[in-house]
């Protein structure tokens, strides 16, 4: 065993290349080929013969099976490790570049961090019940779970009540999934119905809300469908919101609003971006992909403004209520297509900027990336959801732009699984040179 791909599977050299899960490196196993292709094979772990010093006992009981975790065996110190090796590697062969500094890794709770979560929901006939989970890491089924610890509490024990509950519903065979969204003041779960729930199935529905304290939503459509259970009764009901302490915030969201999945992290991420960007008084900042206002606000509170974009219209108009709600006035925001290479001419672009913050999706950046050139910021901070393409938009930056790579990091916002999350401070090409003069 030499190594861990990119989902986490083991990397054995046997001649060609086999990915086998459940395998760590430094490890003799014995594996038996289950699929084969032109440049790898597939391999399923049979023994392990001699395990490596950082193989632990799983955890969940549903490890294995369950496609929502891909590393409980593995030592969460020499998980980071891992991570923190994808990221470098992927700078040196993506970008070739290397950072100046190398950022302490962010980490948090190892266990319930996950507040939000999408779950599966299938009747299956052979088994008389609803099954409820992530789906299967081998196979397109969705894994029968009965709890789930990386779930945030109360969620974590409420997979098997949720079975029973839709195993009890005549629309039974019509719910096929669950959205979970656990805020700081309620804890939200949305039922996607393609079909509406009868008289009987709204009484049970009512009775596990009041039995189990969660607030539960309907979607029979797209997101602007999601409706709260008998909304109609009512009346006014504080919405779900999490709050930033160190910035004095509270942040409103609806139930399938992208929020960052692990509230703890989240907290220390908003508190280094802030840090590493460093705005002062007179400092003007760009926020793209800026959502709900994650770190638009906190910075507005350092800043003399923050203008954030976004392409999901609803969510710049939370954000918009955010920056109301909590008394920031310095704030702008507007709605544009990020995947689109933005013209000289749009209004968010005008009237120059000293910092810049980049959050996107997992396709990454590269469409803004000559408009932040244009800008001449003196620091932009880049924060990613998968290693390569952040590695291939530093390399833009660096090569294109003249930019330099000043430090970069990996935050344990997904712990267990193989996801990468990471952050990159970029600054003009001897800038800190110029200060000095």
């Amino acid at each position: 065993m030499t190594a861990l791909t990119h989902e986490g599977e083991g990397v054995v050299k046997d001649g060609k290349t086999v990915f086998v899960a459940g395998a760590l490196p430094g490890e003799r196993i014995l594996f038996r080929r289950t699929k084969r292709h032109r440049q790898h094979d597939e391999g399923q772990l049979i023994q392990v013969l001699e395990p490596a010093p950082e193989r632990v006992e799983p955890r969940c009981p549903h490890f294995g099976v369950c496609g929502g975790c891909a590393l409980q065996h593995l030592e969460p110190a020499a998980q980071i490790a891992a991570k923190q090796t994808e990221l470098r590697e992927s700078f040196e062969r993506l970008a070739r570049v290397s950072p100046q500094q190398w950022l302490e890794p962010l980490r948090g709770p190892e266990w319930n961090y996950r507040r939000r979560a999408r779950l599966g929901a299938k009747y299956v006939a052979k088994k008389g019940r609803v099954v409820v989970g992530f789906r299967e890491r081998l196979a397109p089924y969705v894994a029968a779970l009965d709890q789930c610890p990386v779930l945030a509490p109360p969620v974590d024990a409420l997979v098997s009540p949720l079975s029973d509950l839709l195993t009890g519903l005549d629309i039974r065979e019509r719910v096929p999934q669950i959205e979970v969204a656990v805020a700081d003041n309620a804890v939200g779960l949305v039922l996607r119905v393609l079909n509406p729930p009868t008289q009987q199935d709204l009484e049970k529905l009512r009775a596990f809300e009041r039995a189990h304290g969660v607030r539960l939503y309907l979607q029979d459509g797209g997101p602007e469908t999601v409706r709260r259970l008998d909304a109609e009764s009512r009346g006014e009901e504080e919405p779900l919101w999490y709050a930033l302490p160190k910035f004095d915030l509270r942040l409103e969201f609806q139930p399938t609003d992208f929020v960052q999945i692990n509230a703890a992290i989240n907290r220390s991420l908003v508190e280094r971006a802030v840090e590493l960007l460093a705005p002062t008084p007179a400092s003007r900042v760009l926020d793209l992909f800026c959502g709900i206002g994650n770190f638009t606000l906190p910075l507005a509170r350092r800043a003399r403004q923050v203008v954030g974009v976004e392409g999901e219209a609803a969510l710049v108009r939370r954000a918009r209520h955010n920056a109301q709600r909590n008394g920031i006035g310095n704030t702008d925001f507007h709605v544009a297509d990020l995947a689109k290479s933005p013209g000289a001419d749009v209004p968010w672009l005008q009237g120059g900027y000293t910092h810049v913050l980049l959050d996107p999706p997992r396709a990454g950046a590269r469409e803004v990336l000559a408009a932040v050139a244009r800008v001449q910021p003196q620091r932009v901070l880049y924060i990613s959801c998968h290693p390569g393409s952040l590695a291939r938009d530093v390399g833009i930056l660096v090569h294109e732009h003249g930019f330099e790579l000043r430090s970069a990091g990996v935050l344990d916002m997904f712990p267990h699984t193989a996801h990468v999350e990471s952050l990159a401070v970029l600054e003009p090409a001897g800038a800190r040179g110029r200060e000095a003069v």
